[in-house]
């Protein structure tokens, strides 16, 4: 089964020409990991992981039925503090901007932690009903993967390694983090690495996919919301009164235009987007404000500042020609950033990178390294090592209220893989 996913995966690669490279795994690497794979310890750890899996499933369900919203991840927080604490861990706390940090001290006094997180956010807003629905074996509730499940292999792997004995020789952070999905525009992380004053040396986060994947690298974007006002009056009796929804249109018009000529030309893909529109009070009024949010992404920083050039130009040409078209008065705008999340790539020769591949061959997956919006943007952005992984089992429905996650074989190892790459990077204390 997994060498016929593999197989559709490099032919739906070569019909899209988007063929995903086969990063070489250097020899002393996977030796590494085979070796950290038998200790006493370790193998135990993993026995460990297969036989909670009920109450790691519990631990889903619980952690999912408490809504967190975008900003809102106060009460999650707690639920998952609680945990870490009851699964044991050296100190804990919650920071300013909402993450919650368990520390597990190492035994070698060395400095630089070695960060392992989730997220504890998820797309849908207050009110949505999440209780979680039993359908066989098959667990039915929105946010239940993306990024629940990921919240409870943290603590399945840490219940693990204690019960193990399992000591590191550097310190490991194990982390709820917020503000992960849309205008969260990676808060957790962003306090994390720049303001937190902590000594991170280098970043596992646990977001998505199956087994072999493996992001290395950030796929930054800008997002904006353009507010435009105006007067504002009756459709009839103040008709030829500035309208913010005719300048909103204009200035979509104008940097589809120029955006879309850019992004079609000779260079690495670089996308936008007019994602909300919204303004006006009744069908017979001109509105007196318009506004709508932009999303623009790009692999390479250059053509993301480019892309956002283009689009605060656009804007600025569209309104002055609105203005000048005849209208009586003139509308005004203003351009409010809702999101700024860098690019970046690191190299697939950095230690955790080829750790990780290898743990993920050990596991008898083909690792795949790819590009993706999480966490990692920010470490990766300040070329800190840090990858992504996949939470494995099988899901769908991501982001929807029909969200499921059914926790196969594949979750177990998913687990274990987790253990594995903070193990080899932390490195197992004799």
């Amino acid at each position: 089964m997994k060498q016929l996913t593999f197989g559709l995966i490099m032919i739906f690669s070569l019909l899209s020409g988007s063929i995903m490279a086969q990063e070489e795994i250097e020899k002393k690497y996977t030796k590494e990991v085979e070796r950290l794979a038998k200790k006493k310890q370790v193998k135990k750890a993993f026995e460990l992981i297969k036989n909670q899996k009920n109450q790691t499933t519990e631990d889903l369900i619980t952690l999912t039925e408490v809504l967190a919203p975008p900003f809102m991840e106060d009460e999650r927080g707690k639920v998952f503090a609680k945990m870490l604490k009851e699964a044991g861990v050296d100190s804990i706390w919650t920071d300013k901007v909402g993450n919650v940090i368990g520390l597990r001290k190492g035994t070698s006094g060395q400095s630089g932690y070695v960060g392992v997180d989730a997220h504890l956010d998820v797309v849908f807003p207050e009110g949505t009903d999440v209780t979680v629905k039993k359908v066989g074996d098959t667990l039915k509730a929105p946010g239940i993967g993306d990024d629940t499940r990921g919240l409870a292999m943290l603590i399945s792997m840490l219940k693990a390694m204690n019960k193990a004995d399992i000591k590191t020789e550097k310190d490991v952070l194990i982390v709820g983090s917020v503000g992960e999905e849309g205008l969260g525009d990676l808060r957790g992380m962003k306090y994390m690495f720049n303001e937190s004053g902590l000594d991170i040396d280098s970043w596992i986060a646990i977001d998505g996919g199956g087994l072999g994947r493996i992001s290395n690298a950030g796929l930054g974007s800008k997002r904006y919301k353009l507010l435009i006002k105006g007067q504002g009056g009756h459709s009839w009796g103040a008709f030829g009164l500035a309208n913010p929804h005719h300048a909103l249109g204009k200035a979509i018009a104008v940097f589809s235009k120029d955006a879309w000529a850019y992004t079609s030309g000779d260079i690495p893909k670089t996308s936008f987007n007019v994602g909300r529109i919204g303004g006006g009070t009744s069908v017979n009024s001109i509105p007196f404000e318009s506004w709508m949010e932009v999303d623009m992404r790009a692999i390479d920083p250059k053509n993301l500042d480019e892309i956002e050039s283009i689009f605060k130009a656009s804007v600025e040409k569209a309104i002055t020609e609105y203005n000048a078209s005849g209208v009586r008065g003139e509308v005004s705008y203003e351009l409010i950033k809702i999101g700024d999340r860098p690019s970046g790539e690191l190299p697939a020769s950095l230690p955790l990178i080829q750790r990780t591949m290898a743990a993920t061959k050990y596991f008898g997956e083909t690792p795949r390294l790819g590009r993706g919006s999480t966490n990692i943007n920010i470490p990766v952005s300040k070329g800190i090592p840090s990858v992504c992984i996949g939470r494995g089992g099988q899901g769908g429905g991501a982001h929807s209220l029909h969200e499921w996650y059914l926790n196969d074989e594949e979750g177990d190892e998913s687990i274990q893989l987790a253990l594995l790459i903070t193990l080899s990077q932390a490195g197992l204390s004799k």
